[in-house]
C-alpha cells in the first residue's frame, strides 16, 4: 500500500532541493494524502514548454514517459528529480497483469498551475 509521511518527505527534502538547484529551478515539495509525494515546479531557468511534447505552461508531468516527453536538459532534470524523488526507500511490486499494486509512494510532478502557469526566468 502505497504510504508517505511528512518525516519522509524531510528525509528526500535534501536530494530533491540539490537537484532543483542544479538546474535553477524553484519548487513547492508536500504530500498528498498520505500517499501522493509532490513536486510542484514554479518558475526555472529551464524552458520546459519549449522542451515538452505539448508545449503548454501548466500540465502535470507523468514520471513514466519523461524520457520520450522532453528532450535537453528539461530530459536530463526530470531524470535527476524522479531519481531524487525515488530516493533509496521507494520500490514497486506492482503486477498490473494481475491487478496487484504495490509501491512506496506514488510520484507527482505539476509545472505550473491552472491559475499560475510556469514561468521561465
Amino acid at each position: 500500500m502505497a504510504y508517505i509521511t511528512q518525516e519522509m518527505k524531510k528525509e528526500l527534502a535534501p536530494g530533491i532541493k540539490k537537484v532543483l538547484n542544479k538546474y535553477g529551478m524553484k519548487a513547492s515539495l508536500g504530500v498528498r494524502h498520505h500517499s501522493t509525494l509532490v513536486v510542484r515546479i514554479k518558475k526555472g531557468k529551464l524552458d520546459l514548454a519549449k522542451d515538452s511534447a505539448n508545449g503548454e505552461l501548466h500540465y502535470q508531468v507523468n514520471p513514466y514517459w519523461t524520457d520520450r516527453h522532453f528532450t535537453g536538459k528539461s530530459k536530463a532534470f526530470f531524470g535527476d528529480l524522479i531519481a531524487a524523488m525515488k530516493g533509496d526507500k521507494w520500490y514497486d511490486n506492482s503486477d498490473v497483469m494481475t491487478d496487484y499494486f504495490d509501491t512506496a509512494y506514488y510520484i507527482d510532478i505539476q509545472a505550473g498551475d491552472w491559475a499560475v502557469p510556469y514561468e521561465t526566468i
